[in-house]
């Protein structure tokens, strides 16, 4: 996949009508009070750019999952009022998508000015990426700008299939998502390190596979490690695993080998009685946990072991917690590893979902170099699949 794309700065907006997707889809609290407007004031870089260089600016994004049907419920109003505050400028709201309300709004707008549709997915044919929902979504506008990473790996009437129909380029967000990942993925500082956790192996195949042709060293964590444990003889007690994917755990031992890659999976393991908070838990090689107890985080000897590995990094890539981060007692290993990407110097970036999510909370945030704003985006992009809401854009 080509990462070297047009951006907002490869264009020319003064005047023209230019149609932004960006990724509104804010927590709301039951009053439709939004909660976390994180997603808003990413956006306002690229929504301030357009604004400076007199573009006609036509905001859109989707809220929740109203599955194709108008609900009040999932209104952007309020993404409306909020962006108002934060730009100082009022920020025109559409009744529609790409009924009367929104093209006479989209006429009228002068030079410089703002407005926001409603939900795209109020219309099924967003979802399915009707093309003639997609033309006349694109006929409101001149020009398309992708900012929504988080859902760039959805092949949608807005995030993809409008530019067919308009000259397509990139905004910042996607322009940093794609800038760092696609330089720690093409061209990496070494030594390269991966660290995969999180519940499931079957989750992070194509991610393996894919990152044992580019890393130095490719680190397991979380609950897909006792797959890997189970794979190579040992007893797991309850522990998480995935009967279905041992050969494959083999495998790809095999082919980190083969490649020269250190694969370090834990040694040790905290083990408890139960899938619960205050559990009783002990320390145990991960090859031999007790019947009757599962691994719930990597022990002291893994932390150990797994940090000497980052400490040294060029480059770091982290995707998924090392065990059940949202209990305290089992969250030691993922803050440990955190930490020692936070220390390592390295360029290190943390895949979206749990990984950023922890991040934040351990409150690391801002010594990573490059916290990704997609959590299903991330992990395809680390696959190496093309995006579809980036393959659509201009090369440059």
């Amino acid at each position: 996949m080509n990462y070297n794309k047009k951006t907002i700065e490869d264009i020319n907006p003064q005047g023209k009508r230019v149609l932004v997707r960006c990724d509104f889809n804010v927590k709301q609290d039951d009053a439709g009070n939004i909660t976390d407007d994180k997603r808003i004031v990413a956006a306002l870089p690229t929504i301030k750019y357009l604004i400076e260089k007199g573009a006609r600016v036509i905001l859109c994004s989707h809220l929740g999952r109203p599955k194709g049907e108008v609900n009040p419920k999932f209104t952007l109003a309020p993404v409306a009022k909020r962006l108002s505050e934060h730009l100082g400028i009022e920020v025109k709201m559409a009744a529609d998508v790409i009924g009367e309300s929104a093209k006479s709004l989209a006429a009228s707008l002068a030079d410089g000015e703002v407005m926001l549709i409603e939900n795209v997915r109020f219309h099924k044919e967003e979802e399915k990426n009707d093309p003639a929902f997609a033309k006349e979504l694109a006929s409101l506008a001149e020009l398309y700008v992708n900012d929504a990473f988080g859902t760039a790996h959805r092949a949608h009437a807005s995030t993809a299939g409008v530019a067919d129909y308009l000259p397509a380029v990139c905004g910042y967000l996607i322009g940093k998502e794609i800038g760092i990942m696609g330089e720690a993925l093409s061209n990496p500082k070494r030594p390269f390190v991966a660290i995969l956790g999180g519940a499931k192996v079957s989750d992070k195949l194509g991610v393996i596979n894919n990152l044992l042709e580019k890393v130095d060293t490719l680190i397991i964590g979380g609950g897909m490690a006792y797959t890997f444990a189970k794979a190579k003889g040992g007893t797991i007690g309850t522990s998480l695993c995935e009967d279905d994917r041992l050969e494959y755990a083999l495998d790809m031992i095999k082919k980190a080998e083969e490649k020269g890659v250190n694969f370090l999976l834990p040694t040790d393991t905290v083990a408890a009685t139960e899938f619960a908070a205050d559990a009783e838990s002990k320390v145990v090689p991960t090859q031999a946990i007790p019947d009757g107890w599962m691994g719930l985080d990597i022990g002291p000897e893994t932390i150990e072991k797994f940090s000497a590995a980052i400490k040294g990094a060029g480059t770091v890539i982290w995707n998924g917690p090392m065990g059940v981060f949202e209990f305290p007692k089992f969250a030691v290993g993922t803050e440990s590893v955190c930490a020692a990407v936070a220390e390592s110097g390295s360029i290190s970036i943390v895949g979206g979902g749990d990984s950023a999510a922890a991040v934040k909370k351990l409150g690391f945030a801002k010594k990573m170099t490059h916290i990704s704003t997609g959590g299903g985006a991330s992990l395809e992009f680390l696959e190496g699949i093309a995006l579809p809401g980036i393959a659509c854009l201009e090369d440059k």
